[in-house]
């Protein structure tokens, strides 16, 4: 039999476990859809990472072929789009990623070329795989001793509340009014629904939400409890994609609109990617907006806006010192805030002995 081309990628250790498994899925995906077989290189950075150093012992992946780098013809990385804007000093210096679908990546060897290709990239668009969800949930399956479905309750939703490592980044951490708005949200589904927060950080949960109970269970049971909710209300974290994608019991899906620059963005998404069918996107405002109106919004955007039509321009040498000051606004705002909910919180518990 003749030997078929390979479609690989490999796990990066400076990745979380979510960027991690969208690779993985994509990679397999596009092999399935070009009619090549697969190989995952790194596989032994999987899951040991900011989430755990225990590996991503609640599932039994396959890596395909075994293959190492000097095996593949080829490297692709697929294709970055970026909006250099002044809302923080990494979209100043590196851009805003607001990438889409990479029309190369997904059709690797499509065109005959029978070569090995080692590819590299964000890999987060469900046109890489959402005609095999099937197979990606029998890929993903956790083992059955790590499922847990004990709060797959029709009255309670689930939060994932990303704390600590986005803190330092006001364009990236959700504020306290996203949370309220989809709590609010959730009730208007049900009226007694109650909540209960996964977070990598109790203690600054508890004082964004206070009121809620807050967890952080082994990797595991956190994925287990995302992928058996009923109700979800979303961080823009790539970690809690998969337990949702993969859900059989899920209802209702509400992620922030824009996702990784909910806080700032005037119409872009960061990136386009992760706008997914299915979910229900929230703005600043509380509003509810499906998958396809911020699609539809976000070709108006991408046909008429300057600032998009700027993409992939850095900010030039003479303008970036006004960019900077801009920037520099939006985190004294940011510190105050944080400073005031603080100070609030202190005269609560005053008045509350």
């Amino acid at each position: 039999m003749e030997q078929r081309p390979i479609i690989a990628t490999e796990l990066l250790r400076g990745q979380g476990l979510g960027n991690q498994l969208f690779c993985y899925v994509t990679a397999r995906c596009i092999a399935m859809r070009n009619n090549c077989d697969y190989s995952i290189l790194g596989s032994e950075t999987l899951a040991n990472n900011i989430h755990s150093q225990c590996g991503l012992y609640f599932m039994d992946l396959e890596f395909g072929v075994p293959a190492e780098k000097k095996d593949f013809s080829r490297v692709y990385h697929e294709r970055e789009d970026r909006l250099y804007v002044a809302n923080s000093r990494h979209d100043i210096e590196h851009g805003a990623y607001i990438t889409g679908t990479d029309e190369t990546l997904l059709n690797l060897n499509a065109d005959g070329v029978r070569e090995n290709v080692l590819a590299y990239g964000n890999m987060q668009s469900e046109d890489y795989y959402l005609p095999y969800k099937d197979e990606i949930r029998q890929w993903l399956r956790v083992k059955p001793e790590y499922d847990c479905y004990e709060y797959s309750q029709d009255d309670l939703c689930v939060i994932h509340l990303r704390c600590t490592d986005y803190m330092d980044s006001p364009e990236l951490f959700l504020e306290k009014k996203y949370w309220i708005h989809g709590m609010e949200n959730m009730k208007k589904i049900n009226p007694a629904m109650r909540f209960m927060i996964i977070t990598n950080d109790v203690r600054e949960a508890q004082k964004l939400i206070p009121g809620v109970a807050a967890y952080n269970f082994d990797l595991a049971r956190d994925y287990a409890i995302i992928k058996n909710a009923k109700y979800l209300l979303l961080a823009n974290s790539s970690f809690t994609y998969f337990p949702a994608f993969t859900s059989t019991t899920v209802k209702k899906i509400i992620a922030p609109k824009y996702w990784a620059r909910h806080n700032v963005s005037d119409g872009y998404w960061a990136s386009e990617q992760n706008i997914y069918e299915g979910w229900t996107y929230q703005d600043r405002q509380g509003r509810l907006f499906s998958a396809e109106e911020c699609r539809e919004e976000l070709a108006r955007y991408k046909k008429d806006s300057p600032v998009y039509a700027g993409r992939n321009q850095p900010i030039a040498d003479g303008e970036k010192e006004r960019a900077y000051r801009r920037a520099q606004c939006y985190y004294r705002r940011y510190r105050l805030s944080r400073y005031w909910h603080a100070a609030k919180r202190k005269i609560r518990r005053v008045f509350s002995r």
